[in-house]
């Protein structure tokens, strides 16, 4: 019996689904040890092996068949577009993608004006305004506080997740638009889902049960 491999995201992310698939009653000792620098873990008795990547590298661990399956975030699986099965929301890490601003930006965003919008997530931002809201806007890709750009005139708007919204109202900005709810979902190789889709499926039911 070959190995399934699962991809899961550095943090608290793959805490979170660890527990989870103890409560199916599938452990893996190796990784609760803090001090570990091994890369990969492995479940002999259960023939799975586990490893942790960065979360915007997931799917493309997924897409080429490196691992059959991996937890991420719906930000990153819209973001990176890849080729591959989105199977259960876990409904860990729930957050929203939204459009945020200043009050004063509202009126832009009504009146489909030609605006500058920055983010860390371009692709998710271009699909929404291009195809969701039909507004062409001007799309500034940054790798930090996103919050920044409004304040310092760099963007009229972001789009970005929020989560509770403190960060935006500290800095003086507020949810203007909902983009879409985010959660954590499961996602598997297309291959692996033809090859092993037994002992796939199984996993992905006795998860849901725990759900």
């Amino acid at each position: 019996m070959r190995y399934i491999t699962i991809a899961l995201p550095k943090g608290r992310l793959a805490k979170k689904v660890m527990k989870m698939l103890e409560q199916t009653g599938i452990t893996c000792e190796e990784m609760k040890d803090e001090q570990s620098r091994k890369l990969i873990f492995v479940n002999e008795e259960l023939k799975l092996k586990f490893f942790l990547a960065k979360a915007t590298d997931v799917p493309t661990y997924v897409e080429y068949g490196a691992a059959d399956i991996g937890v991420v975030g719906k930000d990153t699986i819209m973001e990176e577009g890849r080729k591959l099965y989105e199977v259960v929301d876990l409904g860990i890490g729930k957050c929203r993608m939204c459009v945020a601003g200043p009050a004063s930006a509202r009126e832009l965003l009504q009146n489909h004006e030609m605006i500058r919008v920055a983010t860390k997530y371009p692709n998710i931002a271009k699909n929404y305004f291009y195809n969701t809201k039909h507004q062409t806007v001007e799309i500034i890709k940054l790798n930090g506080s996103i919050e920044l750009a409004p304040i310092v005139g760099l963007s009229e708007v972001i789009v970005d997740i929020v989560e509770t919204g403190t960060t935006l109202k500290e800095n003086g900005l507020e949810v203007l638009e909902e983009v879409c709810p985010l959660s954590a979902r499961m996602v598997v190789n297309q291959v692996s889902m033809k090859m092993e889709n037994q002992r796939i499926n199984q996993l992905i039911e006795s998860l849901k049960s725990v759900l």
